[in-house]
């Protein structure tokens, strides 16, 4: 090699480098910015110490008693609607105590916005969608990135004819695909994002990578054939090695496009870790120089498995059918903390009757309780929509399902995480809460819901407001997981709590005794309900204990005959606008009507969204449509996305 050539290679690689350095710096900035949210993080020991391990520990149910001077049920006022729905809904005073009986110290969380107020007006067009799932913030990311590489690929270069730096850019990249597509990604940690909302960036920088490669290899292939010596050059052992990492690499991102994920999930999965472990070995012996990038995506992707494996439990779970639903509800009894409400895990099923490769499939799912709730432990509820989760639901379905939803049976499982969840975002810091799921992403408002309410009777959530919107295809989704919801109404003792349950088709064959009632309900169509009215009681001294919720469903055998206060149920979709400006007027008369209470200081609105990715477009334009001056009212608007898909 000349020495002309060899400062050339030295060159090409400085450029690489140098524009990985200008990464980092930018990922500093960006830390630095994001820092006071990840110290109020910081300072709630029970938020941040939780999300990382699960494990058991002895189930002691903890008591919280809540006194009150009681009104039971007096006579609403004309054209006047209640919507608190709570056993205290009336109290002209309510306290809370201790297991001893002493007031509660009250001990809520700081907030930190995500956005100082002289740039909330940015957040509305970032949040734009200009494609299903895909925001203009994201856009705006990976432009940045794009004409990163574009400018160290044409700086004092030509593409046309500098061979080498296409090829820098190639490996140069690879660490940075291997960061973002970590499970266990630290950076995410420190950026306050789960992987899940990092895997755009990841499958956009191997596809540049691909190219680059491709680019970098038909350069030698154009010089080759030009010159007459193709054949005797594809002998040599650097462009064999080449064009095996060349196979790989195509290989790989054909089968990570969207229809192989979507209909052969463990092809696609098997391609990927094949190809990696071929591609890495490959690329050095094609180019050894590039030694110390293959270093560091063999360091990431250790790391990352080995992290994995601690976090992965083999256990044993109960399974059975909710027909209503149309998912499997899994219990895990021997794992029961270590989660935080929202964050979800990786199932794998070992069971031989789950096909001769469905143990090697994981999927995530989000846990639908609470740590330490109660003595069923975990519980999952796992939508059946393909294949995986057929054999699932035809597996539990074996071992039957008896009055009262007992039944099911047993199978050999292991759980990886938690992962994803609300990060730094902490849920009970905010002055209202307002989440909209569907279908299956009923487990995500639950669980959050349920926290929020735990901690509210420990004086520790600022949260005053709360709404659930559930989206289901049919009334009879509602009847398993009524019970549940209306304990979260009962308990929500301090926190008015409002359910609006929208169905989106017809109903169809045998619906629940309460459809007809709730239905004709003048009320439902409107998003409230009124509580029923009875005589005036005298105010009397009141105590209660409120233990902590356990998530229990029913079966159709045991569906109530009424529909209960504090829910609705109307057909078509909600306005979710009318919900979010609900529930910011709300928020903001009990921030007015207490100004120097410090837990009803407004510090903002939080709306969590699971569910499929049209819905999530929803809910963001709904966030965006908000009136700014109410946002500001409020403390601003944040918005918490899980989304349903690969």
């Amino acid at each position: 090699m000349s020495p002309a050539v060899a400062a050339n290679n030295v060159s090409d690689a400085s450029m690489v480098y140098n524009i990985n350095m200008l990464f980092v710096a930018l990922l500093a900035i960006y830390t630095i910015i994001r820092l006071p949210r990840l110290l109020s993080l910081l300072r709630v020991p029970s938020e941040w110490k939780s999300g990382h391990i699960l494990y058991y520990t002895p189930y002691r149910p903890k008591r919280r008693l809540v006194q009150a001077v009681h009104n039971a049920y007096p006579p609403p006022k004309a054209n006047q609607t209640d919507e608190s729905h709570t056993l205290y809904s009336h109290a002209h005073h309510v306290q809370r105590l201790t297991e001893k009986g002493a007031p509660v110290t009250m001990n809520p969380p700081p907030h930190i916005p995500a956005c100082i107020k002289p740039l909330r007006p940015l957040l509305t067009p970032l949040r734009a969608r200009i494609g299903p799932g895909f925001s203009v913030a994201q856009l705006l990311v990976l432009s940045m990135y794009f004409y990163s590489l574009v400018y160290a690929a044409f700086y004092k270069s030509n593409i046309l004819t500098d061979s080498a730096r296409t090829g820098w850019i190639c490996i140069g990249q690879m660490p940075i695909v291997f960061i973002f597509a970590q499970k266990n990604n630290v950076l995410g940690s420190i950026l306050g994002y789960g992987y899940e909302k990092l895997n755009f960036f990841h499958r956009f920088v191997g596809r540049l990578v691909v190219l680059a490669a491709n680019i970098h290899a038909f350069h030698y292939f154009y010089l080759w054939s030009l010159d007459g010596t193709f054949t005797q050059s594809m002998k040599l052992p650097n462009a064999i090695w080449g064009t095996v990492a060349l196979a790989c690499l195509d290989i790989i991102v054909f089968f990570s496009t969207e229809y192989w994920r979507q209909k052969a999930y463990n092809l696609f999965l098997s391609t990927h870790i094949i190809g990696f472990i071929v591609v890495m070995p490959a690329l050095y012996m094609h180019k050894p120089s590039m030694l110390p990038y293959i270093f560091a995506c063999i360091g990431l992707y250790t790391f990352d498995h080995v992290a994995r494996l601690i976090k992965s439990r083999l256990t044993i779970a109960h399974i059975r059918p909710l027909p209503e639903l149309d998912l499997t509800r899994i219990e895990i009894p021997t794992i029961n903390a270590g989660w935080r409400a929202g964050q979800h895990i990786r199932l794998r099923v070992i069971s031989s009757k789950m096909g001769w490769c469905g143990w090697a499939e994981v999927h995530p799912f989000t846990i639908a309780s609470v740590a330490g709730s109660g003595p069923e432990g975990m519980i999952l509820m796992c939508k059946r929509t393909g294949g995986w989760t057929r054999k699932l639901y035809e597996i539990a379905k074996l071992g039957g399902y008896e009055e009262g939803g007992i039944g099911g049976r047993e199978v050999r499982v292991v759980v990886e995480g938690p992962y994803g969840g609300p990060q730094q975002t902490v849920f009970s810091s905010f002055s209202a809460a307002v989440f909209v799921a569907g279908g299956s992403g009923i487990t995500f408002a639950l669980s959050a819901i349920q926290d929020l309410v735990q901690k509210d009777l420990r004086g520790a959530s600022r949260v005053k407001i709360i709404e659930i919107i559930w989206i289901v295809p049919d009334p009879a989704c509602l009847a398993p997981i009524l019970p549940a919801l209306s304990l979260l109404v009962q308990q929500s003792v301090f926190t008015p709590l409002r359910i609006s349950v929208f169905y989106t088709r017809a109903p169809t064959g045998k619906q629940p005794a309460f459809f007809a009632a709730a239905s004709a309900s003048p009320f439902a169509a409107s998003g409230l309900a009124r509580s029923p009215s009875a005589p005036t009681q005298a105010p009397q001294p009141r105590s209660a204990a409120v233990q902590p919720l356990p998530l229990t469903l029913s079966s159709s055998a045991q569906q109530p005959t009424h529909f209960p206060p504090g829910h609705t149920l109307a057909p078509g979709k909600p306005r979710l606008l009318k919900f979010l400006e609900h529930a910011i007027n709300r928020a903001v008369t009990l921030g007015h009507s207490n100004p120097k209470d410090e837990v009803l200081g407004l510090t903002g609105l939080i709306v969590g969204v699971c569910g499929p990715v049209g819905m999530a477009d929803d809910v963001a334009a709904a966030v965006s449509g908000v009136d700014p001056v109410r946002r500001d009212q409020v403390g601003g608007v944040e918005l918490h996305e899980e989304v349903f898909g690969w």
